[in-house]
């Protein structure tokens, strides 16, 4: 077998050539912090999908009105004070002072109302407390107010959500476009500022410190706090091959790499210079997601079949390649957090039983249709599932095959809802950050809304009642019953399937400090020396 030192060796002149080609003259008077991404940057707007090379692109142009703090306290962020009215029904808020997005406009009431009705029209949680929405009202320039109908607990916790979808501030006129069509003019009042006219989708995006940005005072902690930039500009370079992005960071041609497969971490480990850390405290779930608007997925049977095909561990070996950075967690919530439960997990959890599968297939009527599964190359956590899936499903005997593209191309196509033979697909892979999937009102993939439910388009009316019973809960412990209801019903009905839980390490250079633990990238705070 090639070692991994042989594997690089090919690639690190070409990392030296290929960085080496960046211009440098502003470097020398700048610092510039060298960031490989863990996929390219496609889509501009973190709205209208969930992919989080785009969340992460958010967190770097836009600001929020609040955020999540480590400990999953509510912190203010773009607001300075807020007011909630005895009944709970009624929420006013002010804006600090001196807000101001990238166009040099002042931030204004109508701009975040707006930013957060359309944020609301797609994100999971966004949906609910648009229910319980009366008015949301401009009072001047600074405070507006939002009227509910009803009380919403979880008001700031939406108001905050750290994750995909996450409540981004725009100026109205962009906020005003359609929540299902892609805003293509990034003008935030964050950090830095997004440089449109150097971005080279498939190689490079720029990122400049926005000088007009107020910084809260408080320290950083997640997405919250003092948001203090300490570079002069930020390139994310794209590099898909994992070898070549090993070997720029050994020879400190990079100076971070944000999500490195498991088998190069030993010889990153070795380099002195380059430190390789986890930084997500929650770790990741992976999940295997249906399309349930063709055949044969659109079966429930089917759906249940590969419950007792698919072997967690396989997966958490493929996508972690050490036991240490992972494990099986048999549940649809977050493992390691309150709501868990391995309630009406025995299909995934027993041993594996191909035969009660293939009896599931014979009884669901499959007729040899082609599975399509859309994978990414670019994308090990996504690769690696794919090619463990590929092989569980021939192992059944079914019709299955892999189209490969990058993780742009599958962030794209995973919104066709054509059949296969049309660019459409059966199956996708992909993970979720542990405060993604924590509870009902977060975990988007378990909604079963049709067509406003995420990639897929599962429809599931039960579902969706008992998500609404949680929501109704009053306390700890009927949240925890509502809960395992909902549990119970999605391995009936199968939404996904939880293909694991793991941590994958990030690496920088020796002399890159302030990198904030958190499940999101966040690039402020970061000091180059």
């Amino acid at each position: 077998m090639v070692s991994l030192v042989s594997r690089l060796k090919p690639f690190i002149a070409a990392a030296c050539i290929a960085f080496a080609a960046i211009p440098t003259a502003s470097a020398q008077a700048q610092k510039v912090l060298k960031f490989i991404p863990q996929a390219d940057l496609r889509i501009l707007d973190p709205i209208s999908t969930t992919a989080y090379i785009t969340r992460n692109h958010g967190y770097m142009v836009y600001d929020t009105l609040f955020a999540m703090d480590e400990k999953f306290q509510v912190r203010p962020q773009m607001v300075d004070k807020h007011e909630i009215s005895k009944d709970q029904l009624t929420y006013t808020f002010t804006l600090r002072d001196g807000l101001k997005f990238h166009d040099g406009q002042p931030v204004r009431s109508i701009d975040c109302i707006a930013s957060i009705e359309r944020w609301a029209k797609r994100d999971a949680l966004g949906q609910k407390l648009a229910e319980s929405t009366d008015a949301w009202t401009a009072l001047n320039d600074r405070t507006f107010r939002l009227k509910l109908k009803k009380p919403f607990p979880l008001t700031l916790e939406a108001l905050a959500k750290p994750s995909s979808n996450v409540p981004f501030i725009m100026p109205e006129r962009i906020a005003r476009t359609d929540a299902f069509k892609n805003i293509e003019d990034p003008v935030g009042s964050g950090p830095f500022k997004f440089v449109k006219a150097e971005w080279v989708p498939g190689n490079k995006v720029v990122y400049v410190k926005n000088t007009d940005y107020v910084p809260r005072k408080e320290p950083p902690s997640w997405a919250s706090g003092g948001k203090v930039v300490k570079v002069d500009r930020v390139e994310w370079i794209y590099i898909p091959d994992s070898a070549t992005a090993a070997a720029a960071i050994n020879a400190g041609e990079a100076d971070w790499w944000e999500q490195m497969p498991p088998d190069l971490i030993p010889l990153l480990a070795k380099n002195k210079s380059v430190t390789v850390k986890n930084i997500d405290p929650l770790g990741s779930m992976g999940l295997l997601r249906f399309n349930f608007l063709h055949p044969p997925f659109n079966n429930p049977k089917m759906r249940q079949a590969l419950l007792y095909a698919l072997n967690q561990q396989d997966y958490v070996i493929g996508i972690a390649g050490d036991p240490k950075n992972g494990h099986p967690c048999y549940s649809y919530f977050t493992c390691g957090t309150p709501l868990a439960n391995e309630v009406s997990a025995d299909p995934l959890k027993g041993k594996r039983d191909m035969e009660k599968a293939k009896q599931l297939i014979k009884e669901s009527g499959y007729k040899g249709e082609r599975i399509v599964i859309i994978d990414a190359t670019d994308q090990p956590i996504v690769h690696s599932q794919s090619l463990l899936t590929l092989e569980m499903l021939k192992k059944l005997g079914l019709n299955a095959e892999v189209q490969a593209g990058d993780w742009g191309t599958l962030i794209t196509r995973r919104a066709v809802k054509e059949t296969p033979d049309k660019g459409g697909w059966n199956i996708f892979h992909t993970w979720l950050v542990g405060p993604d999937m924590v509870n009902p009102a977060v975990n988007f993939p378990i909604r079963g809304t049709g067509d406003k439910a995420w990639f897929g388009w599962p429809t599931d009316n039960r579902l969706e009642e008992l998500r609404e019973a949680w929501f109704n809960s009053t306390d700890v412990s009927s949240s925890k019953k509502a809960a395992t209801a909902v549990q119970q019903r999605a391995f009936e009905f199968v939404p996904f399937i939880p293909t694991g839980q793991f941590i994958l390490p990030t690496a920088y250079r020796s002399n890159i400090s302030g990198v904030i633990i958190a499940p999101m990238s966040l690039l402020w705070n970061v000091e180059k020396k």
